[in-house]
């Protein structure tokens, strides 16, 4: 049985996954495939590093053309991240005829579609299960789960770190400041977190999923893009005396051949099984016109539950060399990109204000949402110790974005209102 060869490229957290997998079940893996699998080379930042399992020195290199050169080598594993350098890396190895895992979202969000078209020039897989979610398996459920049906909404907790802020927020009353400072220091949020609290992490993954989900080319500009920086523990309270969780959510939804995709705190209804998604765990939901409602949950990150993504996709490619069908079964965007306008994006909404407390306020405000034609589901004044302004917490029936837009810009001429302090899309 000849050995399949595998290149890595990056020994960090989920490289180092990667090597306890393959050594640690070769057994597993070898019935599954009906070969071994190799780690033939590994292209690491510092070959004299101290290592947490140990490697044969002899693997390592500081070169990663020497990896994608090597004549012997059938997979390259790419676990280092980078955009415009790894692109190259990934290029190169497919016109060597290589085959290409990668656990890397932000490669693929911006240049999945060129990386794929490659592929199916050269006859080559590109697998990219763990770029999304983890060790959750969602993009193979797309691709092969839900292959026969027409899918029409997929939604998510798709960031851990965001979603450890919140739920920390909600259960404990702490601010994002005090969450976001543990966070750093657990090692769930970076030193520079930007890419998580202002759902670019998470935008570049919904655009993945949207790509896979509606058969089109979905680039990251079409993403809209709201982070959580802005949300408060008095946000989390209200949510929850009307029955909502707060969660960073991206949703992607699609009617007829029409699609909008964002990424946004929302407030979900607490009977949603999204709502009871708590800590680093991620879920994906999706909805087919034939199958209806399905979730998927699991560790969004981390060493082993991402790693046990990449080994799949290694897995996955390994079966195809035995069957010689790679760089068949790759689904290439076929349908025309077709975005909704903002008069076709309709969303409950929760709009937090503060008003000068007199009389008549509360009229005016009903009113220009009757200008605009956005039924209300519910207005409720809150008393607030600490705030002297009168606070007036509203819930609208659906209503087009074109139509809540207005209503916002209306408010902010309006003399009464001292501040629109919240503004939330509405789940359930």
């Amino acid at each position: 049985m000849k050995p399949v060869k595998v290149g890595l490229l990056g020994l960090g957290t989920v490289g180092t996954g990667v090597v306890r997998i393959v050594e640690g079940n070769q057994e597993d893996l070898s019935s599954q495939v009906g070969s071994p699998i190799i780690i033939e080379k590994i292209a690491v930042k510092n070959t004299e590093k101290d290592r947490v399992i140990p490697i044969d020195r002899a693997k390592l290199t500081e070169d990663p053309w020497e990896v994608i050169r090597h004549p012997d080598i059938d997979v390259i594993v790419e676990v280092m991240g980078g955009i415009d350098q790894t692109k190259e890396y990934i290029l190169e190895a497919l016109e060597r005829g290589k085959h290409i895992v990668t656990a890397n979202k932000d490669l693929m969000a911006l240049h999945g579609s060129e990386i794929l078209a490659k592929a199916q020039e050269k006859q080559c897989d590109v697998f990219y299960e763990a770029s999304v979610a983890g060790g959750i398996p969602i993009i193979r459920t797309l691709i092969e789960g839900f292959s026969s049906d027409r899918i029409t909404r997929i939604m998510g907790i798709v960031n851990g770190t965001t979603n450890y802020i919140l739920t920390k927020m909600s259960q404990e009353g702490a601010s994002y400041e005090e969450v976001l400072a543990e966070a750093q220091a657990l090692g769930y949020a970076e030193t520079d977190p930007t890419s998580d609290v202002e759902g670019l992490d998470a935008a570049r993954k919904m655009a993945i999923l949207g790509t896979l989900g509606f058969r089109t080319n979905v680039e990251l500009k079409d993403v809209a893009v709201k982070g959580i920086a802005s949300v408060t523990r008095e946000d989390i309270m209200y949510a929850k005396r009307l029955g909502y969780e707060l969660k960073l959510l991206g949703i992607a939804d699609r009617i007829d051949e029409e699609i909008t995709i964002s990424v946004q705190p929302t407030m979900v209804r607490k009977n949603h099984p999204i709502a009871s998604v708590n800590g680093v765990f991620n879920a994906v939901y999706v909805h087919g016109e034939a199958v209806g409602e399905t979730m998927f949950y699991g560790a969004g990150a981390g060493e082993m539950p991402t790693a046990t993504s990449v080994v799949a996709d290694i897995v996955a490619v390994t079966k195809n060399l035995k069957l010689g069908v790679n760089g068949v079964k790759a689904i290439a965007p076929y349908k025309q990109k077709r975005l909704q306008s903002d008069e076709q994006i309709f969303s409950k909404n929760f709009i937090l204000l503060h008003v000068d407390d007199k009389a008549g306020v509360l009229a005016q405000i009903t009113q220009i949402f009757a200008e605009y034609e956005v039924s209300l589901a519910s207005v409720v004044q809150q008393p607030n110790e600490h705030n002297p302004d009168a606070e007036i917490i509203i819930v609208t029936h659906n209503a087009s974005k074109a139509s809540m837009d207005k209503v916002l810009k209306h408010f902010e001429s309006l003399n009464v209102i001292r501040r629109i302090k919240s503004v939330y899309r509405v789940e359930g």
